[in-house]
């Protein structure tokens, strides 16, 4: 899987490939034409209080980290999670976006972690899943 990370106000490339957006709002100050956004799965984003809590905690990245990644177990999470996935196995490559101003950390970043470590489709990513493999593997690191 071929799967980059990008700030969504970095402009398009054509090796970009699919480009993602994975932010729950639009950014701001950005029309979707400069954007060149072909998918916008909201359902991926970070809940707002999640996000909100981790702004004001920065230093809290490894519990975002597991936070977040139990938020993907919901029923919305896990279908955009499996969209996402089928993206990510066709040959071209899958941009991740995201407008944070934190490159290191940001939900597009556990996005590829989780991605990258999958040898399957995250059908196994359901209510029942949060005790098993992948994402119990994903909180771990």
């Amino acid at each position: 899987m071929n799967i980059v990370v990008k700030r969504v106000y970095q402009a398009a490339s054509p090796s970009d490939g699919v480009r993602v957006l994975v932010d729950r709002l639009w950014p701001r100050g950005l029309r979707k034409e400069d954007a060149a956004v072909k998918f916008w799965l909201r359902e991926l984003a970070p809940s707002n209080q999640l996000r909100q809590w981790f702004h004001a905690n920065p230093e809290g990245w490894r519990m975002f980290r597991k936070r977040y990644l139990k938020e993907l177990v919901s029923e919305e999470g896990s279908a955009a999670l499996e969209k996402l996935h089928h993206l990510a196995e066709a040959k071209r490559p899958v941009t991740l976006l995201y407008a944070s101003r934190d490159q290191e950390h940001n939900n597009a970043i556990v996005l590829k972690e989780l991605l990258q470590g999958m040898p399957k489709p995250p059908s196994s990513v359901g209510r029942g899943a949060l005790g098993r493999g992948q994402i119990r593997n994903a909180i771990r690191q």
